[in-house]
């Protein structure tokens, strides 16, 4: 019963930092939400601990727990660790995705390209956002999964958008999009599927580094 409540209170909190209800700073008072859900506060205890493992809630003691302010680091952190797990996600996947699924794919990015024209970056950013979790939400392995929807949780708790910052980057990010659709329909091997997504973010990191002025990643 604990870890289910657990999980609830998770989901919960979760959602309301990731869609603006808890704002940066926001008290997060234990006894309230398990008021709400009906629990002890030993199940919220275990979500907001759980939380700030990812680096959504910080926790300051005589103060408790609140939700964590926008951090570049954590931005850079969180970039470079998808870097890395996002496209063997993507690779994992492509196998299982079939022609009904690589047309919303491809639906989503001709809406981008489409997008183009009248830039808005926070149109762009939601599409790009299911143009990815299309990809990758199939991937058969839950633990690499979870991982890479912690990351893209993490950058939508932050409203985190690569193109509000670089906005020049949206119409190559659309072409590599392009390409990494091709060689899934293609039934590309594993190796180049993962060496094309990988460096599509490489490629987003980079360009957001150099508009910071800071060193390019070595992913």
């Amino acid at each position: 019963m604990t870890n289910s409540k657990s999980e609830v209170a998770y989901a919960l909190v979760s959602e309301r930092i990731v869609n603006g209800a808890y704002s940066p700073g926001y008290r997060l008072v234990l006894g309230t939400i398990a008021e709400e859900l009906g629990c002890s506060v030993v199940p919220v205890r275990e979500a907001i601990r759980r939380l700030e493992a990812e680096g959504l809630v910080h926790f300051t003691r005589n103060v408790g727990a609140t939700v964590a302010q926008v951090d570049s680091t954590l931005y850079l952190h969180t970039m470079q660790t998808l870097a890395v797990i996002e496209p063997a996600a993507t690779a994992l996947a492509a196998s299982a995705m079939d022609e009904t699924w690589l047309a919303k794919a491809q639906a989503l990015n001709d809406a981008m390209r489409q997008c183009l024209e009248d830039f808005d970056p926070v149109a762009f950013t939601e599409l790009n956002n299911e143009f990815h979790q299309q990809l990758y939400s199939q991937c058969p392995n839950p633990h690499i999964l979870d991982l890479v929807q912690r990351g893209w949780r993490r950058l939508a708790a932050m409203r985190a958008s690569s193109f509000t910052h670089i906005p020049h980057r949206a119409k190559q990010s659309v072409e590599e999009h392009q390409h990494l659709l091709e060689l899934i329909a293609a039934h590309a091997s594993t190796k180049d599927i993962e060496e094309a997504a990988r460096t599509h973010r490489t490629n987003t990191l980079n360009a957001y580094l150099a508009q910071a002025n800071m060193a390019p990643s070595a992913i």
